[in-house]
């Protein structure tokens, strides 16, 4: 079950329906997704966002296809099918492990119709586990701050709650944790400029919760550590490589070295999938490029007279170009630990605590 109020995904009678979270925090509007190719557009403009939750969503828009198809499956067709939802997102691993585990899971099955079933379940079943290893994290995660303390002073980055993932959260989900366990918790969440998730989600799951959260933009982090106490920065992950080398949204790099600077501890809170241990260093994790519009103009929600619409709105000169390369790399030496359902660790014991 989510933290919210409501779940981000659902699966209704066949239908996929997401929060469509362009429109968050001034409209809560709900998909309904009915075919492989409206979830994959969903996922490219993020109407879904967040790996654990691209995951859920990409085995459940595959499972939309063989539901629309009949008769005897090819392996060749499967394997087009897995290739197509693959692409949607290229830089978060959850995906990539969730759709070969729904290959294996069909190898011997040819009739589209049961190649459905199989992969409806495995959805659900990912939408349970995910739930369920988020909030073991959470508890590990608690253990990592000194218990005689009352209150705690935390950034974030980007969202990673319960609208990134199948409920609780990662990097939320210990905050979520620290706030049932009896304290006082304070978030800072980055605006996470372009796309704004942290100032749009996290801002807004923190008013849900009735979490004490102020927004700050990405190059506030700096004075705020050098001006305040700061407990921990917490942000979540999209990739791990095999040495700690972290793939996250933009912007997490910078606020790992100023981290650094103000001996604030840093800490990557990331569930088993998100380790991807055949990439030796964060050298070899691709990079999304996003649509330079998100740079250049906004997307304005606005209510006149009780309606609600999308005004577009510039941010820089007509022509100018800009880049805009949606994740960035932390490497291992600037992490003080990773917070997994199975543990807290530091970045060399990855292979171990992994074994392989």
């Amino acid at each position: 079950m989510s933290s919210l109020s409501f779940s981000p995904i659902s699966w209704e009678n066949g239908t996929l329906v997401l929060l469509d979270q362009r429109l968050l925090p001034l409209k809560k509007t709900f998909l309904q997704i009915t075919t492989m190719e409206g979830t994959i557009s969903a996922i490219r403009d993020m109407a879904v966002r967040g790996a654990p939750a691209i995951a859920i969503t990409g085995i459940f828009g595959i499972a939309l296809f063989a539901k629309g198809r009949s008769g005897s499956a090819s392996s060749g067709e499967i394997e087009s099918v897995l290739h197509s939802m693959k692409q949607s997102r290229p830089t978060a691993v959850n995906l990539t492990y969730a759709l070969a585990q729904a290959g294996e899971k069909v190898q011997e099955v040819n009739n589209w119709h049961d190649i459905f079933l199989v992969w409806e379940s495995f959805a659900k079943e990912l939408m349970l586990n995910d739930l369920r290893d988020n909030e073991a994290l959470g508890r590990h995660g608690v253990d990592l701050f000194d218990p005689n303390e009352e209150t705690f002073h935390i950034i974030t980055h980007c969202n990673t709650g319960a609208l990134a993932t199948a409920g609780h959260g990662t990097a939320l989900g210990v905050i979520r944790s620290l706030r049932d366990a009896g304290k006082k918790v304070i978030v800072y969440a980055d605006e996470t400029r372009p796309f704004l998730q942290g100032s749009r989600l996290t801002a807004f799951e923190m008013m849900e919760e009735g979490i004490e959260c102020y927004i700050i933009t990405d190059g506030m982090s700096g004075w705020l550590m050098g001006s305040r106490k700061i407990d921990a920065v917490l942000v979540g992950c999209d990739r791990v490589a095999r040495n700690g080398d972290t793939a996250n949204k933009i912007g997490t790099y910078n606020l790992a070295i100023v981290a650094e600077a103000h001996n604030v501890p840093f800490y990557v809170c990331a569930t088993k999938d998100s380790f991807d241990l055949k990439l030796e260093t964060g050298a070899s994790i691709p990079i999304e490029m996003r649509k330079e519009e998100e740079v250049t103009r906004y997307d304005f929600i606005k209510d006149v007279s009780g309606n609600i619409f999308i005004q577009p709105g510039m941010t820089s000169p007509v022509g100018a170009r800009a880049l805009n390369p949606s994740f960035d790399v932390t490497p291992a030496k600037y992490i003080r630990s990773f917070i997994t359902e199975f543990g807290c660790f530091p970045p060399f014991e990855i292979p171990n605590r992994l074994k392989v």
